[in-house]
C-alpha cells in the first residue's frame, strides 16, 4: 500500500489517468458482460483502445476537477457561505462530495458522452436522465467515503468506484 501511496504522490496525474484507464474501462466492459450475460466486448477493439484513452483523459479531468472542487468549497466555507461545522470531518467530506457532484458531476458526465459518442460514431444522448440521477442516488455517497480518505487515495477509490457503478448498472440491465 506504501508503494502505491509514493506512485501517487509522485505521479498525481500519470496515477489518475491509468486508474481510470484501466477501472473505468473494465467497469464499462463488465457492465456490458453482464447485460449480455456472457463475456464480451461491447465495440471494436480498435473503439476499446480509444476508450481506455478516453477513460484516461476522464481521470485526467477528474483529477483536476477534485483539485478545484475542495479549493471551491473551502472558499464557501471561508466566506460563510457554507457552515463552518463542514469544514472538517464528515461535514466536509458530505459538502464536498454534494457541491462536486452537483456542479461538477453533470459537465463530467456530458464530456464523457461526447467522447463516448465520438468514439462509437453515435449522436445523441440518450440514456443521460439516468447517468445524471446516479449522481444522487450512488455517486454523493461514495464520493463522501471518498472525500473521508488522505487525498492520495482518493482517485482510485474513484477508479474503483466506476468499475462498482459499472457492475452494479450490468446487474440491474441483465435483469430486464
Amino acid at each position: 500500500m506504501n508503494s502505491y501511496r509514493l506512485w501517487v504522490l509522485a505521479h498525481p496525474y500519470l496515477s489518475a489517468a491509468i486508474q481510470f484507464g484501466l477501472l473505468g474501462t473494465l467497469g464499462e466492459f463488465g457492465a456490458a458482460s453482464l447485460k449480455a450475460r456472457r463475456p464480451t466486448l461491447p465495440c471494436t477493439p480498435i473503439q476499446a483502445l480509444l476508450k481506455v484513452v478516453a477513460w484516461a483523459l476522464l481521470g485526467l479531468v477528474i483529477k483536476a476537477g477534485f483539485v478545484g472542487m475542495k479549493g471551491f468549497t473551502r472558499a464557501l466555507i471561508d466566506h460563510q457561505i457554507l457552515p463552518a461545522f463542514l469544514a472538517s470531518g464528515f461535514g466536509w467530506a458530505l459538502s464536498l462530495s454534494t457541491l462536486t457532484n452537483l456542479f461538477f458531476g453533470p459537465q463530467m458526465m456530458l464530456f464523457h458522452r461526447l467522447e463516448d459518442n465520438f468514439i462509437l460514431r453515435r449522436k445523441g444522448f440518450d440514456g443521460m436522465l439516468p447517468a445524471i440521477r446516479t449522481l444522487v442516488w450512488f455517486w454523493i455517497p461514495a464520493h463522501t467515503l471518498t472525500f473521508s480518505l488522505p487525498a492520495e487515495f482518493q482517485i482510485g477509490l474513484a477508479a474503483l468506484w466506476s468499475l462498482a457503478l459499472g457492475v452494479i448498472l450490468g446487474l440491474a440491465d441483465s435483469r430486464t
